[in-house]
């Protein structure tokens, strides 16, 4: 009887969670939390060691007034359409198929037609039914040839949203490793020369040098002025900045840190980003951040050059200063996104004031991917897991999708009762993008989102039975995690210095 009534009422709840729009069914016995440790400090929980939100960016205001001053002199017509076609164009775009890859459609459609005794069997109508089909189902990419003109578009259209997603990619490094001070930055396909801008507004004085390399003459002319107020004479806003079309091959030459934001997409092949990638990893002293559009192919170009220098690392055991995963991953194992049934892209989402054009009247938010890779010990950083979607925040209880560093994915339900009410605040005020101050208990393993572990559910058999068919029902799976006191944030490039 008392089993029929617990199986009753937990039904009951299950659906009265449900409708009111809330997956808060929580099976007893599953988490478990030591919250001894002092992870938080004297620090406020809005501020605990995980936080690396960045407020809604702004431009500098010489930033702002250069580019409005550039687009005003210009005889362009009906600009905010063309600013509205590139962006549409820049973030459908794909990368270009491999000939390899056309091979293998050309020889699956061949022996498909040779298949169909309808069809005429002559080597030459044959090819040219393959060609017909390749035309029709293959991505046409095309370089874009930036001339002048669409060189102010692409600074209408992109220069605001580069510099959010670019100042949030140098913040988690500032944030992290406080102590770091970069003097010479690298930017391949510096486009308007967004990454200088950040770069000055996060580090400042600390800067020295900055080469900026981008194969249109027209996009360094357009940089320049833009540094100069929007004009060809007058002192830099930001000293020590070079220009030039063709990027230096030789290691003897390297910087602090080296950028690719949003340029990768631009190379016509696999073989020449990986060219590049392998070049700008040797010009690296201490950070390689790469950033592209949030979308599913600019995170798995993302992810190639990741393990592209991961397994650089394997090759060369004799390097002083291996490379790392500095951020966003925990972990140096296959990204779980894209291993998952359903691949979703690993973005972020920064808030930014774009430049106030007539057609820019709200704030707005850039989503993107990045990749920072460090020179150094791994085990130099913490490994807590970054939250990779937004939280949500329920009554009494907070969502949030881990990436975890054992290489999974897990949806974490925690609540003040059972985790205590430290890491439950914490949880409250964190956001997508940042990291929790967890670790995972070694003999608790976190599990894949989908597959929750099925001995980690300690109650009752019949009412723990029941409990799970709900909490399934509901889509939810509860993580086993453990508050820790945070790892010392040393700097990773301290051996370098």
């Amino acid at each position: 009887m008392a089993t029929l009534t617990t199986l009753r009422f937990l039904l009951t709840v299950g659906r009265w969670r449900r409708s009111r729009g809330t997956l808060a069914v929580l099976v007893p016995g599953v988490t478990r939390i030591d919250n001894k440790s002092d992870f938080l400090g004297k620090k406020p929980h809005r501020k605990h060691p995980g936080i690396l939100q960045l407020p809604s960016v702004r431009l500098p205001q010489a930033l702002t007034n250069a580019a409005r001053v550039l687009l005003a002199e210009s005889s362009m017509s009906n600009v905010e359409k063309e600013v509205h076609a590139l962006t549409s164009y820049l973030w459908s775009r794909h990368l270009p198929v491999e000939p390899e890859e056309l091979q293998r459609r050309a020889v699956h459609l061949e022996k498909k037609f040779s298949e169909n005794q309808d069809l005429p069997q002559t080597e030459e109508k044959l090819r040219e039914a393959v060609l017909h089909v390749l035309r029709k189902t293959t991505y046409h990419w095309q370089e874009l040839s930036y001339n002048e003109e669409l060189s102010l578009v692409y600074m209408a259209a992109r220069l605001d949203g580069g510099f959010a997603a670019v100042s949030r990619a140098f913040h988690e490094i500032r944030i992290r490793i406080p102590e770091f001070k970069p003097q010479t930055l690298m930017d391949f396909g510096s486009g308007t020369g967004s990454v200088t801008w950040a770069a000055h507004s996060t580090w400042g004085q600390s800067l020295r040098e900055y080469m900026c390399v981008d194969s249109s003459a027209a996009m360094l002319d357009l940089a320049e002025k833009l540094l100069k107020g929007g004009s060809q004479t007058g002192e830099p806003y930001v000293p020590g900045v070079f220009f030039r079309q063709f990027l230096p091959v030789s290691p003897k030459v390297q910087f602090d840190v080296v950028v690719s934001a949003f340029a990768l997409s631009e190379l016509p092949s696999k073989a020449d980003r990986t060219e590049v990638i392998q070049t700008l990893w040797r010009k690296t002293s201490h950070f390689l951040v790469l950033l592209e559009n949030g979308t599913k192919a600019g995170h798995r170009l993302l992810m190639d050059a990741r393990d592209l220098v991961l397994k650089g690392k394997e090759k060369l055991p004799s390097d002083p200063q291996p490379g790392f995963v500095f951020a966003p991953c925990p972990h140096e194992l296959p990204c779980p996104q894209l291993t998952a049934s359903q691949p979703l892209a690993c973005s972020f989402s920064q808030a930014y004031h774009p430049i106030p054009f007539s057609w820019n009247k709200k704030p707005k938010e850039e989503k993107f991917s990045m990749v920072i890779l460090a020179r150094g010990s791994p085990e130099e950083v913490n490994h807590w897991p970054r939250i990779t979607q937004p939280v949500l925040k329920r009554p009494r209880h907070v969502h949030c999708h881990l990436c975890c560093s054992d290489g999974h994915m897990q949806h974490a339900v925690i609540t003040a009762r059972r985790h205590g009410r430290d890491l439950y605040r914490c949880a409250r005020v964190s956001s997508w993008g940042d990291l929790l101050p967890v670790i995972t208990p070694s003999e608790f393993p976190l599990s894949p989102a989908q597959d929750p572990p099925e001995n980690s559910i300690r109650v009752d058999k019949e009412v723990g039975d029941v409990a799970q068919a709900v909490a399934h029902s509901a889509g939810m799976h509860v993580a086993q995690v453990r508050s820790s006191a945070p790892h010392t944030n040393k700097d990773v490039v301290s051996a370098a210095n």
